[in-house]
């Protein structure tokens, strides 16, 4: 593969041309290893470092597994794709055999994105989602980001439960047809991410930890058993080659990596940061996206364009919804001193304990406002919840107008989950296709997540919460797009977003770069003054009010304001006055 020349070992199948393929197993654990290609059996040789690999009589579309010590048999744990499911052959693959047509393509630059957060089964795979792209160009939407396509057991998951990271599922499509999905978006000027697992594998189909123990370390847990071990050079190449692989052979733009709070050697990301800004950059405009729990200020440092601003999301939703429970304890005290803080300064916990007595983040207020992702809604925190309800249903409409104008208007870099523009009341729930004991456990697992919660510390309660095996689930979270488009109420929200959108890429987008938070005020219970100065000197002010009462403040410029959420609070806005559920944007000259 293009790219991996410093890898010594590249894991996996190798095509080399013409009936040649190089395979190659990290197995220190094994005695011997074999490659069974279309049923019949060729030795690899054992080489240093618990390697065994050969150049063996194979073409694109060769079916093969490794057998370990002539006795169990495994897909290619670096499978580019499968003739099945998990458990089944894997196959050869020439990544270079599509023909591409945007090749000149190089991207878009980071503070243009505007990202929209896609599950691919539910939109109908690869070429469903191909459908929905002109849709979402004209929204304004400037990036789609693929919830992880890695390969996981059964035909519905949210794609964290994979444990073949290289291979895309066969439910969503082949191999090209996902490519044909990402030439498509650049046709349309629309960039690509996927997101991605580094710190964990599912529970049905690793078979890793039977030939390769060296792969985990047990020693430290996670919340899904045994810690991915990255002092080893071959796993962290495992990893490295999965990123290089999706950047390269599908010329996606970005990665956003899942949960790295869950890798202990952050050296790690530091290398696969290196690595991909080595391999690719200044030639194309490539983005590296964390989800991180910890706050590690200093990764956007280090060669990460941004993190997913939780703490952001977390006190938008406690003051829009009132709910305190879980993790919104954390923010639910001096909320609007905490959103203040969020806007001025990036994240909310900079080193402060939470409800649990844990220190947690970094300082952060001398990052950019493009640093922070932030979102009203995503996967986690919609599907996360017991019924999956998107907000439509849990705030007032108001107030979640005036914080849709905070996120699609504010410096930071805006996300939105699918359906969410046209204010989609379809759940959004957790989903898996396991069977028997591990259907069991996935299903009693998840309801028991709940127990912590009033509504639901009965069994009985507890029971209503959706199966997540049953296919009904599923069917219950897809959006209903085509209904969306003749209802009056749908339409409006999604007239709001592209309104919103068309501001932003037309009067902030430009002035991005250099640009700085100048701080957040409280003016009262649930409401905020935040101010950014832009790349061009000129200020950006967006007051917000998201209380039911009103509040007086410093009047804006004699122009009238770039946006405001509720036309009927214009006139008081204008003598001073805050009116409830409000938001209201300004841009000032550079003499304000």
């Amino acid at each position: 593969m293009e790219g991996n020349a410093r890898f010594s070992a590249p894991h996996g199948a190798q095509w080399l041309g013409e009936q040649r393929t190089r395979f190659s197993l990290w197995a220190p654990d094994a005695g011997c290893v074999e490659t069974v290609i279309e049923g019949q059996p060729h030795p690899l040789q054992a080489q240093p470092d618990g390697w065994h690999s050969a150049e063996l009589p194979a073409r694109p579309g060769s079916r093969y597994r490794f057998r370990i010590d002539g006795q169990l048999d495994v897909p290619d744990p670096a499978s580019r794709a499968q003739a099945g499911d998990v458990h089944d052959e894997s196959v050869v693959v020439n990544p270079g055999a599509y023909p591409w047509r945007n090749i000149d393509w190089k991207g878009r630059p980071w503070h243009e994105c505007v990202l929209y957060e896609v599950h691919v089964g539910l939109l109908g795979g690869f070429r469903g989602v191909e459908a929905h792209l002109p849709a979402l160009a004209h929204l304004g939407i400037t990036a789609i980001e693929l919830m992880p396509l890695n390969d996981f057991p059964g035909e519905r998951n949210w794609g964290y439960d994979g444990v073949l990271p290289f291979a895309p599922d066969s439910a969503y499509g082949t191999p090209d047809e996902l490519r044909h999905l990402v030439d498509r978006a650049h046709d349309l000027g629309l960039m690509v991410f996927v997101d991605v697992v580094y710190n964990h594998f599912g529970p049905d189909g690793n078979y890793l930890g039977q030939y390769a123990k060296g792969f985990f370390r047990h020693d430290i847990q996670t919340p899904w058993g045994d810690a991915i071990d990255f002092r080893q050079r071959p796993v962290r190449d495992f990893f490295l080659q999965n990123a290089l692989m999706w950047l390269q052979d599908y010329r996606v733009d970005g990665l956003r990596l899942d949960a790295v709070h869950a890798i202990s050697e952050k050296d790690f990301l530091v290398e696969l940061a290196a690595e991909v800004r080595k391999a690719l950059v200044p030639a194309r405009h490539v983005h590296l996206v964390l989800e991180n729990e910890h706050n590690d200020a200093r990764l956007l440092e280090a060669g990460f364009d941004a993190q997913w601003n939780d703490d952001g999301h977390n006190v938008l939703h406690a003051m829009l919804t009132g709910e305190r429970e879980a993790y919104y304890a954390d923010f639910a005290e001096d909320r609007t001193a905490k959103l203040a803080r969020c806007l001025g300064e990036g994240f909310i916990y900079q080193g402060e304990s939470t409800r649990r007595g844990e220190t947690r983040g970094e300082p952060s207020a001398h990052l950019p406002p493009t640093a922070f992702v932030l979102f009203l809604q995503n996967h986690d925190q919609t599907g996360n919840r017991a019924f999956g309800e998107r907000l439509i249903d849990l705030a007032d409409p108001d107030a979640l107008r005036a914080a849709t104008t905070l996120l699609l208007l504010s410096p930071m870099i805006p996300l939105l989950f699918m359906g969410e523009e046209w204010g989609s009341r379809q759940p959004f729930l957790f989903f898996t296709d396991h069977h028997d004991e591990l259907a069991v456990a996935v299903r009693e697992g998840r309801r028991n997540e709940f127990r912590e919660f009033a509504a639901f510390a009965d069994e009985t309660t507890r029971a209503r919460i959706p199966d997540p095996n049953a296919a009904a689930t599923f069917d219950a979270s897809r959006p209903a797009f085509a209904a969306y488009a003749q209802d009056a109420e749908h339409e409006g929200w999604n007239d709001f977003y592209r309104q919103l959108l068309a501001l932003r890429h037309g009067r902030l987008v430009p002035h991005l770069p250099g640009s700085v938070a100048l701080g957040a005020e409280v003016i009262g219970d649930g409401a905020i003054s935040a101010r950014w100065r832009l790349g061009n000197g000129h200020t950006l002010r967006i007051d917000l009010n998201l209380s039911d009462a009103d509040y007086a403040l410093a009047a804006p410029q004699e122009h009238a304001p770039l946006f405001i959420s509720r036309n009927d609070a214009l006139a008081d806005y204008r003598q001073g006055r805050l009116a409830p559920r409000l938001a209201v944007v300004c841009l000032e000259n550079r003499d304000a």
